[in-house]
């Protein structure tokens, strides 16, 4: 996934576009959050897991870029 790509990504995403993300798998990333490992903060809304972006952003180190501070 592009710097561009991951910077218009909408307030929240799904496991697999936040693995896609992070250069894992999908199947890796359901795993590490199972086990309190995920890098990224999760939102669990029943069955469904969400990922802030903000989070995402902050994970990778792009924030700033986002926020407009420097790198």
């Amino acid at each position: 996934m592009s710097l561009d790509e991951v910077l218009a990504l909408p307030a929240t995403v799904n496991v697999v576009t936040a693995a896609r993300a992070l250069g894992i798998g999908h199947n890796k990333a359901y795993d590490l959050i199972k086990t309190g490992q995920f890098p990224v903060r999760t939102l669990t809304m029943g069955s469904t897991i969400r990922v802030p972006t903000a989070a995402l952003w902050e994970a990778l180190g792009v924030g700033s870029l986002r926020q407009g501070g420097p790198a």
